[in-house]
């Protein structure tokens, strides 16, 4: 496995690493139903993620401005469905 890479099938988890500015390289289609969206990997990741499905709803790691996460989501989809 490839340590400088992460790779999710989670789009909420995407989305979220996506808006706090993690570098996407690729989003790769597994089967018709599923992709994996896969980033360059940094040392925080593992804690953000862990923020984000466990801290308390005001958790400053996992704050972001609506408007951010919006064009994150938008954008993935983008990607998602550039190919169907």
């Amino acid at each position: 496995m490839n340590k400088e890479y992460f790779r999710t099938t989670s789009f909420r988890i995407a989305s979220f690493l996506f808006a706090k500015d993690f570098t996407l390289v690729g989003v790769n289609k597994l089967d018709h139903k599923t992709s994996e969206f896969v980033f360059i990997d940094t040392p925080e990741r593992e804690a953000l993620i862990h923020a984000f499905d466990y801290s308390a709803e005001n958790d400053p790691q996992v704050v972001l401005d609506a408007r951010k996460l919006y064009m994150a989501e938008k954008t993935l989809k983008e990607k998602l469905y550039r190919d169907y």
